[in-house]
């Protein structure tokens, strides 16, 4: 029987009429440019692809998750964000696409960008 998925990369190929992407590159970009600003309202950069283009680093300069979170003294180590890695791996895994994704740049740590990298296990 066919298996019916619901979730944000389907709502993301409806809502904007995007084809099948070629690539990992493609599909990188379609995540920081489309997907990022249907469900976050702000745009991501795609930057430090490894040479074999399997890693790659999506750069957020807002965060809208940090808009109103200040992070307490004894929750520093609290990595706030790092629910958007589960949510890229989980659209991803939609489309048969396996990635490891981690979280290594934070605002609220006081760097100047979040940053997340993803290393494809699977295109």
């Amino acid at each position: 029987s066919a298996r019916v998925s619901s979730g944000p990369w389907l709502s993301l190929s409806f809502k904007s009429n995007i084809s099948s992407c070629q690539d990992f590159k493609e599909t990188a970009e379609v995540i920081a440019k489309i997907g990022f600003k249907m469900f976050l309202g702000v745009t991501a950069q795609v930057a430090n692809w490894s040479e074999d283009g399997t890693e790659f680093s999506l750069m957020l300069d807002e965060n809208p998750l940090n808009e109103f979170v200040e992070l307490p003294e004894h929750c520093k180590q609290l990595r706030y964000s790092n629910l958007l890695c589960g949510v890229l791996r989980g659209s991803l895994e939609m489309v048969q696409l396996k990635v490891d994704c981690k979280f290594v740049r934070d605002v609220l740590q006081g760097d100047d960008t979040s940053e997340y990298e993803s290393a494809s296990k699977r295109f």
